[in-house]
C-alpha cells in the first residue's frame, strides 16, 4: 500500500506541475472532446506493471492477460459512452493494426533471428570488456536499430558476465545506451526518426546529433566504468572468477549466417518508410494504398510487405539454424510473450492520452529548444515516442519560422529539430516502457538470472544517472 500511495503522489505531483496553459487548453473545445479521466485506465495499467511484480509477483506472472484485458475494457467501455461504438472500434483498430501489429512483428522477428546467433569465447565480463561492449552496441544501434542491436548484443553481454554476482547495473546501462541513445544517428535507429524522414527530414540529417551522442557516451561510460570496477572488485574479493578453461583468447560466433536475415529485417523497416512516398503505392488522392478494414483504418501495402519480409526472415532463420545454438542461448518464448501481452494493453489504453496531447500540443507555447527537449522527452518516457515526436515536430512546423529544415509539416529550425529528436530518442530510456526494447532486455535478463530493478527501482537509476546528463545537455546544446 505504501508503494501505491507513493506512486499516486508522484502522478499527482506530475499533474500539478503541468503548465497552466495545458489546463487552459483543457477548458477549450479541443480538450473537451478528450476527457482527462479517460486516461485513468492507462495510468492504472502502468501502476500494475510497476507495483504488481513487487507485491504479488507469482500471481502477476500467471494473470497478466486478465489484468491487461481488464484495463482495456476499462478504457473501451467509457470511450464508447463518450464517442460511440463506431469511433471506438476505429480507434482501437487503428492503433492495433497500424501501430501494434508492425511493432510486435518487428520485435518478434528480431527476437527470433538474434536468438539464433551465439557468441562463444573466453572473454570475461571485466569493466574494460563491458565498456567496449556497450560502446559497440551503442554505435551499432544506428545501423540496425535500437531493437536490433539490443536483441543481438543482450545475450553475449549476459553470457560474458554470467560468473558475476553484481551485474544488474550492466543491463541498466545497456538499456540506457544500446536500447535508446545509440539510435539517434539515422532513421533506421529509432522509429521517431523514421517518421521524420517520411515527412521530409533528410536521411543523413541525424548525423548532426553525433556530438551529442559522443558527449553523452563519454559521461555515461565514465560513470559506468567506475561503478562496474567497484562491483567487479567486490565479486573478485568474494572468490568469484570467470570460467576460462583454455589459455589464450578464443572467440567465435555461431549462426553468423543469420546476419543476412537481420539485414532483411532492417531492409524491411527502410522499405516501410520509403514505399509510401512512391506513386505506385498511392491512389489518385495521394493516400497510401492498402487493405480497407473499417472506417478510415487501412492496413497499407508497405506495412504488409514489411510484415511479410520480417516473418520470412524469422522462418528462414529457424529453418537454417541448429537447435543447439538456441539451447546454448537459453532461448525461450517467455520474454516475447510478456512484451506482446503488456504492450497491446499499453497501445490501446494510451490512445486517450495521445489524443489529449495532440489536441493541446500546439497550444502549449513551446518555442525554445530546451522546452521541446524536455516536453518531448518527458512524454516519451511513458507514451510511445513516435507519436510524441510527431506532435512536437508538427508544433515546431507551425511556428512560422522560415529558415531551417523544410519538411511536409513546415520549416523547422535545426536546433528545434535536434531538441525534439534527442528528447524522443534519449529519454525513452527513463522507464522500462519508454522504448520497445527496454522491457524486452529486462525480460531476457530476468530469464537469465540477472536480478533487474523493479519499475520504480529502474526509474531511480535513470534519475541518478540519466537526468543529470540531460540537464547538462540542456545547458551545452539547447540553450
Amino acid at each position: 500500500m505504501k508503494k501505491i500511495l507513493t506512486f499516486m503522489s508522484v502522478v499527482l505531483a506530475a499533474v500539478l506541475a503541468l503548465p497552466a496553459n495545458v489546463w487552459a487548453a483543457g477548458s477549450g473545445e479541443a480538450a473537451a472532446q478528450v476527457p482527462v479521466w479517460l486516461c485513468i485506465p492507462f495510468a492504472g495499467l502502468l501502476l500494475c506493471i510497476a507495483v504488481m511484480p513487487l507485491v504479488k509477483g507469482e500471481w502477476w506472472e500467471a494473470h497478466q492477460p486478465l489484468v491487461v484485458g481488464f484495463w482495456i475494457a476499462a478504457m473501451v467501455l467509457p470511450f464508447i459512452a463518450v464517442y460511440g461504438a463506431g469511433k471506438t472500434v476505429e480507434t482501437v483498430l487503428e492503433c492495433t493494426v497500424n501501430d501494434y501489429l508492425t511493432f510486435i512483428i518487428l520485435l518478434f522477428g528480431l527476437f527470433c533471428v538474434s536468438g539464433n546467433i551465439t557468441m562463444e569465447g573466453d572473454f570475461a565480463g571485466s569493466p574494460r570488456i563491458n565498456v567496449g561492449l556497450l560502446a559497440l552496441g551503442t554505435l551499432l544501434s544506428s545501423c540496425i536499430g535500437t531493437t536490433g542491436a539490443s536483441m543481438l548484443m543482450v545475450r553475449p553481454v549476459i553470457k560474458m558476465n554470467s560468473w558475476r554476482k553484481r551485474k544488474s547495473h550492466i543491463m541498466v546501462f545497456f538499456i540506457f545506451m544500446v536500447s535508446n541513445m545509440g539510435g539517434c544517428l539515422t532513421p533506421i535507429g529509432d522509429p521517431p526518426l523514421l517518421m521524420g524522414f517520411m515527412r521530409g527530414v533528410p536521411f543523413f540529417w541525424s548525423l548532426h546529433l553525433l556530438p551529442m551522442l559522443l558527449f553523452n557516451m563519454a559521461i555515461l561510460l565514465f560513470a559506468f566504468y567506475h561503478l562496474d570496477k567497484w562491483a567487479y572488485r567486490r565479486d573478485i574479493a568474494e572468490g568469484r572468477k570467470p570460467d576460462i578453461s583454455k589459455p589464450g583468447t578464443e572467440f567465435r560466433i555461431d549462426g553468423l549466417h543469420n546476419i543476412v536475415f537481420l539485414l532483411m529485417i532492417v531492409g524491411a523497416v527502410i522499405l516501410s518508410g520509403v514505399l509510401p512516398g512512391m506513386p505506385a503505392f498511392q491512389d489518385g488522392a495521394g493516400n497510401v494504398k492498402g487493405i480497407h478494414i473499417f472506417g478510415e483504418v487501412t492496413l497499407s501495402f508497405p506495412a504488409l510487405i514489411e510484415i511479410a519480409v520480417i516473418l520470412l526472415a524469422a522462418w528462414l532463420s529457424f529453418r537454417t539454424t541448429k537447435q543447439e545454438i538456441r539451447r546454448r542461448n537459453h532461448f525461450t518464448w517467455g520474454a516475447i510473450k510478456e512484451v506482446a501481452v503488456l504492450f497491446i494493453g499499453i497501445f490501446i489504453t494510451m490512445q486517450p492520452a495521445l489524443m489529449l496531447l495532440k489536441s493541446v500540443g500546439p497550444e502549449l507555447g513551446l518555442t525554445q529548444p530546451s522546452q521541446l527537449f524536455w516536453a518531448t522527452g518527458a512524454l516519451s518516457s511513458f507514451l510511445d515516442n513516435t507519436p510524441t515526436y510527431l506532435v512536437f515536430l508538427t508544433t515546431a512546423g507551425t511556428l512560422g519560422i522560415t529558415s531551417g529544415i523544410a519538411t511536409s509539416l513546415g520549416t523547422v529550425p535545426a536546433k528545434l529539430l535536434s531538441a525534439i529528436s534527442c528528447g524522443a530518442v534519449f529519454m525513452g530510456a527513463n522507464t522500462y516502457i519508454g522504448n520497445a526494447p527496454n522491457f524486452m532486455v529486462k525480460s531476457i535478463s530476468d530469464e537469465n538470472g540477472v536480478n533487474m530493478p523493479s519499475f520504480f527501482g529502474y526509474m531511480l537509476w535513470s534519475l541518478a544517472f540519466l537526468v543529470p546528463v540531460f540537464i547538462i545537455d540542456t545547458f551545452v546544446f539547447f540553450l
